[in-house]
């Protein structure tokens, strides 16, 4: 399965891309529009904090967590 995300505008029904990015010519897909108030910065959703402690006890992270990787797995991460 592959997906393409493009930033559209929409005028009247009209569907075209915002930026360089051509649409397809005929696709199969699902559409999603972004309402102004959900993509604000200042929105209720983004000011909201998290409490602490929201996963206590779940998982517990190891001693050597913050120690250097394997050299073997940072050559996968470098794609080596």
């Amino acid at each position: 399965m592959s997906f393409l995300t493009v930033e559209v505008e929409i005028d009247h029904g009209r569907i075209s891309p915002r930026g360089a990015e051509a649409l397809p010519e005929k696709a199969v897909g699902l559409f999603t529009i972004l309402s102004p108030e959900n993509m604000d910065s200042g929105s209720k959703a983004t000011e909201m904090q998290r409490p602490q402690g929201l996963a206590h006890g779940l998982f517990k992270v190891s001693d050597d967590f913050n120690e250097a990787l394997p050299t073997d797995v940072i050559r996968l991460f470098e794609g080596q």
